[in-house]
Protein backbone atom coordinates (compact mmCIF):
# COMPACT_ATOMS: atom_id res chain seq x y z
CA UNK A 1 0.00 0.00 0.00
CA UNK A 2 1.55 3.46 -0.99
CA UNK A 3 1.69 6.48 1.58
CA UNK A 4 -0.92 9.15 1.52
CA UNK A 5 2.33 11.56 0.32
CA UNK A 6 3.16 9.28 -2.27
CA UNK A 7 -0.15 8.67 -3.44
CA UNK A 8 -0.21 12.53 -3.89
CA UNK A 9 3.35 12.98 -5.69
CA UNK A 10 2.00 10.24 -8.11
CA UNK A 11 -1.25 11.88 -8.87
CA UNK A 12 0.65 15.50 -9.27
CA UNK A 13 3.20 13.78 -11.75
CA UNK A 14 0.12 12.28 -13.54
CA UNK A 15 -1.64 15.34 -13.76
CA UNK A 16 1.56 17.21 -15.25
CA UNK A 17 2.13 14.40 -17.98
CA UNK A 18 -1.51 14.23 -19.09
CA UNK A 19 -0.74 16.88 -21.61
CA UNK A 20 2.03 15.31 -23.44
CA UNK A 21 1.22 11.70 -22.76
CA UNK A 22 -2.68 12.78 -24.65
CA UNK A 23 -0.83 14.38 -27.42
CA UNK A 24 1.65 11.18 -28.05
CA UNK A 25 -1.23 8.99 -27.72
CA UNK A 26 -3.06 11.15 -30.87
CA UNK A 27 -0.60 8.75 -33.07
CA UNK A 28 -2.45 5.72 -32.15
CA UNK A 29 -5.30 6.97 -33.85
CA UNK A 30 -3.85 6.55 -37.49
CA UNK A 31 -3.73 2.44 -38.55
CA UNK A 32 -0.36 2.48 -39.83
CA UNK A 33 1.61 4.00 -36.75
CA UNK A 34 -0.96 1.90 -34.48
CA UNK A 35 0.28 -1.20 -35.98
CA UNK A 36 3.67 -0.23 -36.14
CA UNK A 37 3.79 0.39 -32.45
CA UNK A 38 1.80 -2.70 -31.60
CA UNK A 39 4.18 -4.39 -33.09
CA UNK A 40 6.97 -2.53 -31.83
CA UNK A 41 5.50 -3.45 -28.43
CA UNK A 42 4.98 -6.76 -28.69
CA UNK A 43 8.38 -7.76 -29.49
CA UNK A 44 9.56 -5.82 -26.65
CA UNK A 45 7.17 -7.93 -24.44
CA UNK A 46 10.33 -10.44 -24.12
CA UNK A 47 10.60 -12.54 -27.11
CA UNK A 48 13.04 -10.82 -29.40
CA UNK A 49 15.16 -10.53 -26.26
CA UNK A 50 15.69 -14.25 -25.80
CA UNK A 51 16.20 -14.83 -29.41
CA UNK A 52 19.31 -12.10 -29.31
CA UNK A 53 20.47 -13.72 -26.15
CA UNK A 54 20.84 -17.21 -27.80
CA UNK A 55 21.72 -16.23 -31.19
CA UNK A 56 24.85 -14.31 -29.83
CA UNK A 57 26.96 -17.28 -29.30
CA UNK A 58 25.72 -18.60 -32.91
CA UNK A 59 26.35 -15.27 -34.70
CA UNK A 60 30.01 -14.19 -32.83
CA UNK A 61 31.16 -17.87 -31.35
CA UNK A 62 32.78 -17.92 -28.13
CA UNK A 63 33.45 -14.42 -27.69
CA UNK A 64 29.56 -13.93 -27.35
CA UNK A 65 29.42 -16.29 -24.92
CA UNK A 66 29.93 -14.42 -21.75
CA UNK A 67 28.33 -11.35 -23.00
CA UNK A 68 25.02 -13.90 -23.83
CA UNK A 69 24.98 -14.78 -20.20
CA UNK A 70 25.88 -11.28 -18.46
CA UNK A 71 23.16 -9.88 -20.82
CA UNK A 72 20.54 -12.77 -18.98
CA UNK A 73 21.89 -12.10 -15.95
CA UNK A 74 20.97 -8.17 -16.26
CA UNK A 75 17.60 -9.37 -17.28
CA UNK A 76 17.08 -11.75 -14.23
CA UNK A 77 18.24 -8.50 -12.24
CA UNK A 78 16.39 -5.85 -13.57
CA UNK A 79 13.07 -8.24 -13.50
CA UNK A 80 13.62 -7.66 -9.59
CA UNK A 81 13.81 -4.03 -9.77
CA UNK A 82 10.96 -3.83 -12.48
CA UNK A 83 8.66 -5.73 -10.24
CA UNK A 84 9.64 -3.85 -6.80
CA UNK A 85 9.03 -0.75 -7.94
CA UNK A 86 5.96 -0.93 -10.14
CA UNK A 87 4.35 -3.35 -6.64
CA UNK A 88 5.75 -0.25 -4.55
CA UNK A 89 4.75 3.07 -6.15
CA UNK A 90 1.30 1.55 -7.79
CA UNK A 91 1.12 4.34 -10.50
CA UNK A 92 -2.17 3.58 -12.59
CA UNK A 93 -1.33 3.05 -16.65
CA UNK A 94 -2.54 6.61 -18.11
CA UNK A 95 -5.58 4.92 -19.78
CA UNK A 96 -7.22 3.78 -16.28
CA UNK A 97 -6.36 7.46 -14.94
CA UNK A 98 -7.32 9.86 -17.65
CA UNK A 99 -11.05 9.00 -20.02
CA UNK A 100 -8.98 10.92 -23.08
CA UNK A 101 -5.86 8.68 -23.18
CA UNK A 102 -6.95 5.70 -25.83
CA UNK A 103 -5.72 1.97 -24.98
CA UNK A 104 -4.08 0.86 -28.24
CA UNK A 105 -3.32 -2.67 -26.82
CA UNK A 106 -3.54 -4.54 -23.82
CA UNK A 107 -0.96 -3.77 -21.12
CA UNK A 108 0.48 -6.86 -19.42
CA UNK A 109 -0.08 -5.95 -15.68
CA UNK A 110 -1.86 -3.00 -14.04
CA UNK A 111 0.80 -0.29 -13.10
CA UNK A 112 3.07 1.50 -15.70
CA UNK A 113 6.66 2.73 -13.49
CA UNK A 114 8.70 1.92 -14.92
CA UNK A 115 8.49 0.60 -18.03
CA UNK A 116 9.99 -2.43 -18.23
CA UNK A 117 9.46 -2.82 -21.73
CA UNK A 118 11.90 0.02 -22.08
CA UNK A 119 14.18 -0.93 -19.44
CA UNK A 120 14.69 -4.36 -21.18
CA UNK A 121 15.39 -3.12 -24.99
CA UNK A 122 17.64 -0.15 -23.53
CA UNK A 123 19.66 -2.83 -21.04
CA UNK A 124 20.05 -5.31 -24.27
CA UNK A 125 20.77 -2.85 -26.39
CA UNK A 126 23.49 -1.44 -24.72
CA UNK A 127 25.29 -4.47 -23.91
CA UNK A 128 24.50 -6.26 -27.22
CA UNK A 129 25.83 -3.27 -29.63
CA UNK A 130 28.90 -1.97 -27.07
CA UNK A 131 30.14 -5.98 -28.07
CA UNK A 132 28.91 -6.36 -31.25
CA UNK A 133 28.48 -3.09 -33.13
CA UNK A 134 27.47 -3.81 -35.77
CA UNK A 135 23.70 -4.45 -34.39
CA UNK A 136 23.15 -1.19 -33.56
CA UNK A 137 21.73 -0.58 -37.02
CA UNK A 138 18.88 -2.95 -35.98
CA UNK A 139 18.67 -2.63 -32.15
CA UNK A 140 19.16 0.77 -31.41
CA UNK A 141 16.11 1.74 -33.84
CA UNK A 142 14.02 -1.28 -32.84
CA UNK A 143 14.60 -0.28 -29.04
CA UNK A 144 13.43 3.44 -29.92
CA UNK A 145 10.26 1.99 -31.56
CA UNK A 146 9.60 -0.15 -28.65
CA UNK A 147 10.37 3.08 -25.91
CA UNK A 148 7.56 5.17 -27.96
CA UNK A 149 4.95 2.36 -28.58
CA UNK A 150 4.82 2.37 -24.48
CA UNK A 151 3.42 6.01 -24.60
CA UNK A 152 1.55 6.33 -27.95
CA UNK A 153 -0.49 3.03 -27.22
CA UNK A 154 -1.83 4.70 -23.99
CA UNK A 155 0.23 2.38 -21.54
CA UNK A 156 2.92 4.32 -19.77
CA UNK A 157 3.47 7.91 -18.95
CA UNK A 158 6.73 9.54 -20.20
CA UNK A 159 8.83 9.36 -17.06
CA UNK A 160 7.60 5.42 -16.96
CA UNK A 161 9.66 5.40 -20.23
CA UNK A 162 12.28 7.70 -19.04
CA UNK A 163 12.82 6.06 -15.80
CA UNK A 164 12.96 2.18 -17.66
CA UNK A 165 15.57 3.90 -20.06
CA UNK A 166 17.55 5.13 -17.06
CA UNK A 167 17.22 1.92 -15.32
CA UNK A 168 18.40 -0.18 -18.31
CA UNK A 169 21.01 2.10 -19.39
CA UNK A 170 22.55 1.59 -15.39
CA UNK A 171 22.46 -2.36 -16.09
CA UNK A 172 23.62 -2.56 -19.48
CA UNK A 173 26.49 -0.22 -18.45
CA UNK A 174 26.79 -2.72 -15.33
CA UNK A 175 26.71 -5.34 -17.69
CA UNK A 176 29.42 -4.49 -19.63
CA UNK A 177 31.76 -4.00 -16.96
CA UNK A 178 31.39 -7.48 -16.36
CA UNK A 179 31.35 -9.38 -19.54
Amino acid sequence: MKAPALSEWIARADAAEYALCRRLNRGAAFALPRRIFQIASRLGDGLIWYVVILTLPLLYGRTAVAPALVMALTGIAGLGLYKGLKHTLVRERPFMTHANIDLAMAPLDRYSFPSGHTLYAVCFTVQATVHFPALGWVLIPLTLLIAGSRTVLGLHYPTDVLAGAVIGLALGLVGVSLA
